[in-house]
């Protein structure tokens, strides 16, 4: 492949933290040419507008009234758009970037001008939910709960530097619990994708590593379609995610999962990929999302969505060795 015809890309907004981390999962590839900002001019509007409507396919990794902004100043039809912001991931036109998540949406993705990357507990929830409800386990009334643990790097630069100064609170030394007045930004996707007609009761934790995530949701059978056993719920989970790639179920192992019957937070650390844990009994059971929240939660799955956009091999830069 020549330079004239290689797509042509554009991360608007690279020196954030999932800016960074598509540029590095993108900066060895040959299959692609990337268009690069002078750094003196990155807030420059003409600059950002002449780059914008240059690519073939443009990564937004900006605030959502940013984000916002650089789509307005699109003008070029060819131009498609990922947008790792919350601005456009419930919005009327933009496809939702999961392929995993139904027989179809994966090409919705191909064919898409427009497509919002998922949030990261997002992405969690949505793995083990969205299949419940679609095969009926899962009432669309449904009243859920949602434990998301994820590393500090999901904050930002600001809370990465908070996290690894010399001198820190004491309080950053153990989890955090926040989004506590109950309407964390993801919430928005996390019942839209999933059909419920209730936001779950959603609980999410920062604590002291520096990447990973563990999203789990509580299910009593008795309050599930037929009261289906843990076993039941894996079955539903392994079926939807037979043959992919990035989204695997773990095998069943009841009550207890990996070393120390523990599950780590940090298990998928490093990793593009995102695995499901099933555990419990006849009448109890947890349903945890791992996955790295640098990567199937943020720029491991833009850069598997922009692989499809440009009709190249999905796991393309993905996979290890």
């Amino acid at each position: 492949m020549n330079a004239q015809t290689k797509p042509k890309i554009f991360i608007d907004g690279q020196e954030g933290t999932t800016g960074l981390q598509i540029h590095d999962r993108l900066g060895s590839r040959s299959d692609i040419s990337l268009l690069t900002i002078d750094p003196a001019l990155r807030k420059d509007l003409n600059e950002r507008k002449r780059l914008l409507n240059a690519a073939d396919l443009v990564f937004l990794c900006l605030p959502d009234a940013a984000a916002r902004e650089a789509v307005s100043l699109i003008d070029n039809p060819n131009t498609r758009v990922i947008d790792a912001s919350t601005a456009h991931r419930t919005a009327p036109g933009w496809v939702y970037g999961f392929p995993e998540l139904n027989p179809t949406q994966r090409d919705d993705i191909r064919i898409a001008k427009r497509v919002a990357n998922p949030g990261c507990h997002a992405t969690g929830f949505i793995s083990t939910v969205y299949p419940l409800v679609a095969a009926g386990l899962l009432s669309e009334n449904s009243a859920l709960t949602c434990f998301s643990l994820t590393g500090y790097s999901g904050g930002g630069k600001k809370m990465i530097a908070s996290y690894e100064a010399d001198r820190r609170p004491v309080a950053l030394d153990s989890p955090r619990i926040y989004g506590l007045t109950l309407q964390h930004k993801h919430l928005p996707e996390m019942q839209k994708i999933t059909g419920l007609k209730n936001p779950p009761v959603f609980c999410p934790v920062v604590s002291d590593y520096y990447k990973g995530m563990a999203t789990t949701i509580m299910l009593p059978s008795s309050l599930l379609r037929g009261a289906p056993s843990a076993k039941d719920i894996w079955d539903v989970l392994n079926a939807h995610y037979a043959n992919q790639a990035l989204v695997q179920v773990a095998p069943f192992q009841g009550e207890g999962f990996l070393h120390d019957n523990m599950i780590d937070a940090n298990h998928m650390a490093g990793s593009n990929a995102l695995e499901i844990l099933v555990c419990g009994k006849e009448d109890q059971t947890i349903v945890t999302a791992l996955f790295d929240n640098l990567g199937k939660g943020a720029s491991g799955a833009a850069v598997q969505n922009m692989n499809l956009m440009l009709g190249l091999p999905e796991t393309t830069g993905l996979l290890e060795d």
